[in-house]
């Protein structure tokens, strides 16, 4: 049996994670590593907009190792996306220049993309119940990042509902929680505005339908 040795980079609004591996012809996935660096790429990009330059330095100095284990490891062919933070970066743009500097080096045109939060909602729900039973479902998947929070509810034919909203653990830090350790009042505020973000989130997504619930957290 054949396979094709690949690498995957998820690009979020907190940390950056590589996945390696080789599939085989009849789709088995056999991990050669996975990393994950917090660099908190989305850095104050709820307040201003925009991806700051120390945060993309960060980010390339994290992807500049990916790359080099990609290429250590003979991976032949890469994706890389990006998702909440870089989704509402104005200067976006440097950040795809340095990923197409950095991984079109092992990879020519190689570069990352942006994914919409419908289409991270999608992967975030295959990734979480690829090995359950079908039995227990349907499922709802609950995906805590750094920028935004999805909310997905399938089956093991896929997805039935499913909606991104802009709140994470970043966005929650910088909006709301000022001190360290956070004050009461803004411990509060922000649990009034996660509250808020996911009565909006399942207003759009029957949750009540799901026999199993899983939740996944970023660090």
């Amino acid at each position: 049996m054949s396979t094709v040795r690949v690498a995957g980079i998820d690009c979020g609004t907190n940390s950056i994670r590589l996945l390696i591996a080789d599939i085989s012809d009849d789709g088995t996935l056999t991990d050669v590593a996975r990393l994950m660096k917090v660099v908190r790429l989305g850095q104050g990009v709820d307040a201003t907009g925009r991806l700051a330059p120390e945060a993309i330095e960060r980010t390339r100095v994290a992807l500049v190792e990916y790359a080099d284990l990609i290429r250590e490891t003979g991976a032949t062919a890469v994706r890389m996306v990006a998702t909440s933070a870089t989704r509402d970066a104005q200067n976006r743009e440097d950040f795809f220049a340095m990923t197409r500097e950095v991984l079109g080096a092992v990879v020519p045109g190689a570069e990352a993309e942006v994914i919409t939060g419908n289409e991270e909602a999608r992967l975030s729900f295959t990734g979480a119940v690829g090995e359950l039973d079908p039995a227990t479902g349907p499922f709802v998947v609950v995906d805590l990042g750094g920028g935004s929070t999805e909310v997905v509810l399938g089956d093991e034919n896929g997805v039935h509902a499913a909606y991104s909203t802009d709140i994470g653990c970043v966005r929650l830090t910088e909006r709301c929680l000022h001190d360290d350790p956070p004050t009461a009042d803004q411990v509060a505020a922000a649990r009034m505005v996660a509250g808020e973000k996911i009565a909006e989130a399942l207003e759009h997504v029957p949750v009540e339908e799901a026999r199993t619930w899983w939740v996944s957290r970023g660090p």
